[in-house]
């Protein structure tokens, strides 16, 4: 089936949604911008492509030098409903000419309200819940591990190998990996406390040996009686879209339930219809204590939320929760948007269409390129874990170097994994079955190149 999401970029000219390289990548616009940004601009706001972007529609990002991307990052997975689609631009922007800004916790508006509405009746569990709204993924943790503090009285925050949780204080203590995000910016927080996950890849172990290694972790290092809370991504984002074997997570909830441990399940990068439900957790049988969501909640307003059991989240004492721009109307007014759109265009089957198309292209890959040691992943959020075929280590370069091929042709693919030996495909829901099997010809190419250089090297 093709996607047949509405194409017409609103406030612009149509653009139309085919890839097209018509300078060299960068072409001379970025480049100039690239010079100007670098006198003003640190350099640990890095970039992984430094084209600039001038516009964008559906699954196409069009730069400043009229060269056209299949964009198979949306921002990380912001724009997981395509981007600058019209009912979503058109909220914001009447939103933008009734209040700007209020400050919820001053003097409230509906949309704040209605977008707690709305993660209530979509995330799981059939519950009382509460949300507080906040500006972004890492604010949204330290919300969540706070609320959690305060429900329990104990201190203690356990988090999994490989996870990512952002790049504040806090979540950088959380962080499986210290370079870049954590490297010379210490001292961080402490009582984090790091288990062994699930990764079938590695670790070749069952759902339940996996629990039961994280648990005897948790209870031996830490003790349940110190631990306020265990947060776990359901599908592990920057560590490689690693997905635990069957059994695992319920276990681990299990465990938490009867230990009083609040279960935070951070949904930041999988959540908002990214795996064909609203959110991963609904494919492992999970009911968390809180869920956290970001990213793709606004398709690119900065927005966050924190959603949990009510009992939980009324631990704080009023005043203890919110910001100045947390819950913003003009985002709010986008995410109600987003959360319509997606029932509205049947987001959640096309999230399991773009499965159906790319995951078996990416297995044929794997059959081909003995490189391509793994395929994983569910609905719009997969991957490929590439390794020497000879000696499994990590094969990093091989990532950077399809990423780089592909940049040049048109298509923008991004890297994840601890050993960034993992290529993870994040496109829109709009994107077309056309444009998928396009790219993955164009990594196809990649990989040959790659391992063509690699023979003549060792020649």
């Amino acid at each position: 089936m093709t996607n047949t999401l509405d194409t017409t970029a609103t406030g612009s000219e149509p653009i139309e949604q085919t890839r097209r390289v018509v300078t060299e990548i960068p072409g001379p616009r970025s480049r100039e911008l690239h010079e100007r940004r670098l006198a003003v601009v640190p350099k640990g706001v890095s970039s992984a492509l430094p084209v600039y972007i001038e516009k964008a529609h559906g699954a196409i990002l069009v730069d400043v030098d009229g060269n056209q991307f299949i964009d198979f990052g949306a921002g990380i997975g912001v724009t997981t409903v395509g981007h600058t689609v019209e009912p979503v631009v058109q909220a914001a922007a009447e939103q933008l000419g009734d209040v700007l800004h209020t400050l919820f916790t001053i003097t409230p508006y509906e949309e704040y309200v209605r977008v707690a509405e709305l993660l209530a009746e979509h995330t799981p569990g059939d519950f009382a819940k509460k949300t507080v709204l906040v500006n972004s993924g890492a604010e949204a943790v330290e919300n969540g591990v706070k609320i959690a503090r305060k429900h329990t009285g104990r201190n203690g925050v356990a988090v999994l190998d490989h996870a990512y949780h952002g790049r504040t204080n806090l979540t950088m203590a959380m962080n499986y990996k210290a370079s870049p995000y954590a490297t010379g910016f210490g001292p961080f927080a402490g009582d984090v406390y790091r288990a062994p996950n699930s990764y079938p890849f590695h670790d070749g172990l069952s759902g339940a040996d996996a629990a039961k290694r994280t648990i005897t972790y948790l209870e031996k290092t830490v003790g349940a009686e110190d631990l306020a809370c265990l947060v776990v991504e359901p599908i592990q984002g920057e560590g490689g879209f690693i997905v635990p074997a069957d059994g695992y997570l319920p276990a681990l909830q299990e465990w938490c339930t009867a230990n009083g441990v609040v279960f935070i399940a951070d949904e930041i990068q999988s959540g908002m219809a990214r795996t064909g439900a609203y959110f991963a957790s609904e494919h492992f049988g999970l009911v968390p204590d809180l869920v956290l969501s970001a990213k793709g909640i606004a398709a690119g307003l900065p927005l966050a939320g924190v959603t949990g059991r009510a009992e939980i989240m009324d631990a704080a004492q009023p005043g203890g929760l919110g910001g100045t721009f947390g819950g913003n109307p003009v985002a709010a007014a986008a995410s109600i948007a987003v959360f319509e759109h997606i029932e509205q265009a049947g987001l959640l089957a096309e999230a399991r269409r773009i499965e159906g198309t790319l995951k078996p292209l990416l297995l044929e890959l794997q059959q081909k390129h003995p490189i391509v040691a793994d395929v994983r992943g569910i609905g719009a959020m997969l991957a490929i874990e590439l390794a020497d075929p000879e000696t499994h280590e990590p094969d990093g370069a091989a990532v950077t170097a399809i990423i780089q091929h592909a940049a040049k042709n048109g298509v923008l693919l991004l890297s994840a994994g601890t050993y960034a030996n993992v290529l993870r495909f994040l496109p829109s829901l709009a994107v077309t079955d056309e444009q998928i099997r396009e790219a993955v010809a164009i990594i196809d190419e990649a990989i040959g190149d790659h391992a063509g250089k690699a023979v003549l090297t060792t020649v």
